[in-house]
């Protein structure tokens, strides 16, 4: 029998046995269900994290956990060199979902991302004609794509990048939210524009009206793809199904995870359409676990759970009521709420406590939730939340700030 383990125990033993690659608070969590989550303790807390956005539908989804058993008693893994018919419909529904043709799946974000950037550079060559090792890729100023050695490549925050090169050549970085800059940085060799419709870990940060479709026209004006990040903004998370709907403006790429393993599994992807999809040759890519049956027949499970569910919807009218009682609060250190459906920050005034600190009174008591750079907090809770968990968290938000 298991030794039963205090929260001291295991806090002393995370540290000596767990690289020390999280600054963790000091909550210990061994339950969950719908939208609450419990300590080692017993205490309860509202998540308002969702893991990322990674648990769109809560903890514990009753049908995203039956499609998880059925799968198990079926086929669970197999080589890519084989068919299952789980990762054939999954790719079929999932091209449907996002209005595209072909998909190809990976496990986490940052996978996906590494996908569609070898995707990108591959098409500037065999599609473009783009001298081979030249491909350019732009991204955004205080991006985040994960954590790979390209991704923080071309990432602007110091941390990632300090003692982790020599850094992966061919990218430029412009402003977020300015497209022209988007336009000075365009050359013959540019492949692709890489985007989040919503920066998240960057701080919750909403573009100018209009941005999207501008840089659209731009990249379609000279032939450079434009690839929508959308792994912690999809799958209903802004309101929309995508984020890139509040414009109605359409990739040539999506980027996509998180929520897509139904907060179970990991399960990312890439779509796209045929013409750009198409540049990959058999031994081009590929990924042990990548299009899994488990995997898939879960996404494909969490894709159904979405629609049905209207659950995008949800997320609007919640997030209009959340992000209405939030602006209500009267403190001075309060500056402002940004950000769409139930992907919201709270943007700290100069001047006042960080954050983390914020973070850390609010954990006391009982909302779990974490902070985006050290000025805003992030709270993102579960799509399926109620108005009246709103209502709860609010009184314990307007105590903090008080």
């Amino acid at each position: 029998m298991e030794k039963h383990y205090s929260q001291e125990e295991l806090l002393s033993l995370k540290d000596m046995c767990l690289a020390h690659n999280y600054s963790s608070f000091p909550v210990t969590i061994v339950k969950g269900e719908g939208c609450w989550v419990q300590d080692i303790n017993g205490k309860r807390y509202l998540d308002m994290l969702s893991c990322y956005s990674a648990l769109n539908f809560g903890h514990k989804y009753l049908r995203v956990e039956l499609a998880l058993r059925e799968q198990l008693q079926e086929l669970s893994t197999v080589p890519g060199c084989f068919i299952t018919k789980e990762k054939v419909l999954f790719a079929k529904e999932l091209a449907e979902f996002c209005g595209m043709e072909m998909v190809l799946p990976m496990n986490t974000g940052a996978e996906a991302v590494e996908t569609a950037l070898k995707m990108a550079r591959k098409w500037a060559y065999v599609k473009k004609g783009v001298p081979v090792g030249e491909a350019e890729i732009i991204v955004c100023s205080d991006n985040f794509h994960g954590r790979t050695i390209s991704v923080i490549s071309f990432s602007t925050e110091m941390q990632y990048k300090k003692l982790f090169g020599p850094h992966t050549p061919g990218f430029k970085i412009v402003p977020f939210g300015d497209v022209f800059a988007l336009c000075d940085a365009i050359t013959p060799n540019t492949a692709a524009f890489l985007v989040e419709p919503i920066q998240g870990e960057g701080g919750i940060n909403v573009p100018p009206d209009g941005y999207l479709n501008a840089c659209l026209k731009v990249c379609r004006a000279n032939n450079v793809l434009f690839m929508a990040d959308e792994i912690q903004t999809g799958l209903g998370r802004t309101g929309f199904d995508f984020a890139c709907d509040y414009e109605g403006v359409k990739p040539d790429v999506y980027i996509l995870g998180k929520a897509l393993g139904g907060g179970v599994l990991p399960v990312s992807a890439v779509v796209s359409s045929r013409e750009i999809m198409g540049v990959f040759e058999p031994g081009d890519h590929g990924s042990t676990f990548g299009g899994n049956p488990l995997a898939c027949h879960v996404g494909r499970e969490a894709l159904r759970v979405l629609r049905e569910g209207n659950l995008s919807m949800k997320a609007y009218s919640a997030g209009v009521y959340f992000s209405n009682r939030l602006r209500n609060i009267r403190s001075s250190n309060l500056a402002r709420i940004r950000g769409r459906g139930l992907l919201i920050g709270l943007e700290l005034a100069p001047g006042s406590p960080t954050a983390h600190s914020y973070c850390e009174k609010l954990i006391e008591e009982g909302i779990l939730c974490k902070e985006a750079r050290t000025d805003v907090i992030r709270l993102s809770p579960p799509l399926i939340i109620t108005n009246e968990e709103i209502d709860w968290a609010m009184e314990r938000i307007e105590r903090v700030f008080s």
